[in-house]
Formats: structure tokens, C-alpha cells, sequence
């Protein structure tokens, strides 16, 4: 018998590897998309942080007399990007600015992703109402506008 008759794979086994493959693969698709998933609404978690702290230190600022200020202004940023391109101290001899962020992060979950970041987040005014917050003359907090709830169960606009 030639030896050479034997050698490599029959229809079976391959149709057979072929079908294991796609099992798994079939399997392991959900599992990908709720890790990406995950990663998204840390990103938020994160991005939120990150800008309320920012808010809160400029509003400190603020209360501290570093920051210039109007009559009738509640200490909070006009603008999102105030926390980026910072502000003068006036406590500063040499006019140096303060700045809150390095970068402004955008909302993860904000559908267009070539808009700047400060358009990818709600606004809410210190005057606004929590249960329905707008903008106003001031940047208190900032929401995600995406759509739907989080896996947590809790709708993303109220993180």
C-alpha cells in the first residue's frame, strides 16, 4: 500500500472542526459585545467624574475669591471649556491662569463622533430643576444624553 494515501485531513473532520469553530464563535459574539459594552459606560463613569470634580474645584475657586466674578453669578464655569482653556487668578501677582482639566472628555455613548466633546454632554444651570435639567447661565452638572439605560438598569441620563 502507498503511504502517501493516507495523509492529511478527510471531508469530515474538517466539516466537523469547521462546525466547533462556529459554535464557539457564535458563543463568545454576545460575550464580546457586553465587553465593549462595559467598557463604554466605565468610560462614562469615568468622564463624569472627572468633569463634577472639575466643577466642583472651580466652584471652590470661585468661593475662594480666585476666580473674577459678577454680581449675581453663581461661582460655577459659564462654559465647559473654561475648565481646559482655564481662567486668571486673581489672587495671582503674575496673572497666571488656573486650569480644572487637561482635556475635556467626551460622552462615550453620543452617537456622532466627530462632534467636540463639550457638545456631547447635557447641561444643567445651577438654577435648573434636577428632575429636568436645562442649560442656563452656568454649567453646574453635565449628564449623558445617549439613549436607553446602562446595565446597572439605570438610565444613562441619570448617572
Amino acid at each position: 500500500m502507498n503511504a502517501g494515501r493516507y495523509r492529511g485531513f478527510t471531508l469530515i473532520e474538517i466539516v466537523v472542526t469547521v462546525a466547533i469553530v462556529g459554535l464557539l464563535a457564535t458563543a463568545v459574539a454576545p460575550l464580546m459585545e457586553l465587553s465593549v459594552r462595559r467598557g463604554k459606560e466605565s468610560e462614562l463613569r469615568r468622564g463624569l467624574q472627572d468633569i463634577r470634580e472639575a466643577l466642583d474645584e472651580y466652584k471652590a475657586a470661585a468661593d475662594d475669591g480666585r476666580i473674577e466674578m459678577e454680581v449675581g453669578d453663581s461661582g460655577f464655569p459659564k462654559e465647559l471649556v473654561l475648565l481646559v482653556e482655564g481662567v486668571v487668578d486673581v489672587k495671582d501677582p503674575d496673572g497666571k491662569k488656573i486650569y480644572f482639566l487637561r482635556r475635556l472628555p467626551r460622552d462615550p455613548l453620543y452617537a456622532d463622533a466627530s462632534a467636540p466633546a463639550a457638545e456631547t454632554w447635557g447641561l444643567r444651570s445651577y438654577e435648573s430643576d434636577p428632575d429636568n435639567p436645562s442649560p442656563g447661565d452656568d454649567v453646574f452638572d453635565v449628564y449623558s444624553m445617549a439613549r436607553g439605560a446602562g446595565l446597572n438598569g439605570i438610565p444613562y441620563r441619570e448617572w
